[in-house]
């Protein structure tokens, strides 16, 4: 038999399996040779007060033993010669939405722009090392594309659009560590992701899909108010239902829907900066304690809002024990991101701090002539903004920066600290340059973070410009029921690159959701 049992336990019993036992044994009052498994079904980490505790779900198996597995595997059927669905992407939309179709009988054709996940490396290194950025092999273009080739941070919100549990445990099932399915904030981690990802490629392929890679898809074949299917940068027709999962980065996707009459629009989105601080600062800041996190727990996290102007400003993609990284898509762009290694070691722990940016506040944020009306004005400001970084960096992939305190005083910053940012640092006024809808609205934050956590708002912690890519620019309208696009039928915009997503989950859930409705109008023909 199993009993669920909640428990709220010191960190040193949470990471010790005997202490564990042995605490289970006496909340239950039986015999610890009785207990067969312990299945830790959720933890997370209560920094609240100054003694940090960890609470946790468990199911105990008494008199028997636990289950080979914590998830149920999914059978996959071969799908050789079954009708054909095209996927424009594989990242977690596109591949997730390709896993589904072979579990509906469908055979997905998936066609990646970029390199696959070990070819890739070698351009991405190139970014930090020579300044070189390949347009079509980097941090946003190729297998896994940008979030879960780094790091595949998987909490989410999204549990109202479909099963999050079932996601995790797919990835489980092609290689992640089952500790994701109990983590608060599960996180896969950039050394272990591309074997991941790698099995999930090997898995379309042997159930009878496709997977090509440098394919860019350079327009849709269209029949009337019908897509067909695409035309490959080579000139190849590749025909059948088009899932379109591009990812946030495929600016010339959006260019070339919008000259083929597909509807687009404009989207709210976040821009802002990365801020670094050594890691056993924020742990010593959140775990109320002098030695940090000890050896017991992780490096710590954070999660930070604030209100300034009528604008929400807020902490993005938090990356404890992590780097900050060069997200240039194309020539002439300056962006950053951050990752984290699954054992979240490093020196450093970085998050985007954001402002939300939303389409009627473009005539404040530039003196450029922005056109509200059309679909590109969010992206214009993202392209406008990454290009002025570049020039403040000198036209090289190195990071314009300014020590937190600096930042916050409005003074040129005479040096900067050590940095996780492998192509570099250069000191620059980001106060003086950036938009001050931007920038007086981090610097409210930051100081009002600064009097909530004592030791946040530091010289040692460094502001470092520019984070742009926290979701779509655009949206490509489609229909809430059928998932197809509002006029072009048999066309599926699909994850955070068509506005209907906002991270790996998420978008994982909306390739899923995309694969079930072709699967639907298919059996509805």
């Amino acid at each position: 038999m199993f009993k669920q049992l909640n428990l709220r336990v010191s960190p040193q019993v949470a990471a010790t399996d005997a202490l564990l036992r042995r605490r289970v044994a006496d909340e239950l009052g039986i015999a610890e040779r009785r207990i067969e498994g312990v299945r830790v079904t959720r933890s997370s980490i209560d920094a609240r007060q100054r003694q940090v505790m960890v609470n946790l779900s468990l199911l105990i198996y008494v008199d028997e033993p636990a289950p080979a597995l914590p998830y149920q595997e999914i059978a996959y059927p071969n799908v050789e010669g079954r009708p054909q669905v095209v996927v424009v992407g594989a990242g977690p939309a596109g591949l997730f939405a390709a896993l589904r179709l072979i579990e509906r009988g469908l055979r997905p054709i998936v066609l990646e722009r970029g390199k696959d996940v070990h070819e890739r490396k070698k351009d991405i290194a190139l970014i930090s090392c020579q300044s070189l950025v390949n347009p079509e092999s980097n941090y946003a273009f190729g297998e896994g594309v940008s979030g879960a080739s780094s790091d595949a941070k998987l909490y989410t919100r999204s549990t109202k659009r479909g099963d999050v549990g079932r996601i995790l445990a797919i990835f489980c099932q092609h290689g992640a560590s089952t500790d994701i399915l109990s983590a608060a904030h599960p996180h896969i981690g950039t050394d272990r992701l591309p074997r991941v990802i790698e099995n999930m490629r090997n898995r379309i392929r042997e159930h009878g899909g496709e997977v090509r890679f440098q394919t860019r898809v350079d327009r849709l074949l269209l029949r009337g108010d019908e897509a067909v299917g695409v035309v490959t940068a080579a000139g190849e027709e590749v025909l059948g239902p088009v899932i379109l999962a591009t990812g946030h980065s495929a600016r010339d996707v959006y260019r070339m829907l919008h000259r083929e009459g597909v509807e687009l629009e404009a989207k709210s989105l976040a821009i802002g900066v990365r801020l670094e601080h050594p890691s056993d600062m924020i742990d010593r800041i959140m775990y109320h304690s002098r030695e940090g996190r000890g050896p017991w727990l992780p490096a710590a996290e954070y999660r930070l809002t604030a209100q300034s102007g009528g604008r929400g400003v807020y902490s993005f993609c938090m990356c404890p024990g992590g780097f900050v990284i060069p997200a240039a898509s194309g020539p002439g762009q300056v962006v950053v991101n951050g990752m984290s290694p699954s054992a979240r070691n490093s020196r450093w722990s970085n998050s985007g701090i954001v402002v939300e940016v939303r389409t009627d506040d473009l005539p404040q944020i530039s003196n450029f002539k922005f056109q509200i009306s059309t679909p590109f004005a969010m992206l214009t400001l993202q392209e406008e903004l990454e290009r002025q970084c570049w020039l403040q960096a000198n036209r090289r992939q190195t990071a314009p920066a300014q020590r937190m305190t600096d930042f916050v005083n409005k003074r040129l910053s005479a040096d900067l600290p050590s940095t996780s940012y492998a192509a570099g640092l250069i000191a620059s006024p980001l106060h003086f340059w950036m938009p001050p809808f931007l920038t007086e609205r981090l610097r409210e934050a930051f100081l009002l973070w600064g009097r909530h956590h004592h030791g946040f708002l530091t010289g040692e912690a460094t502001v470092i410009a520019i984070e742009t890519r926290t979701s779509s620019p655009v949206r490509i309208l489609r229909d809430g029921t059928t998932l197809c696009h509002v006029r072009v039928r048999g066309l599926y915009p699909c994850g955070e690159g068509a506005g209907y997503a906002g991270g790996i989950v998420s978008a994982a859930i909306d390739g899923e959701r995309c694969a079930d409705a072709v699967a639907q109008a298919g059996s509805d023909v």
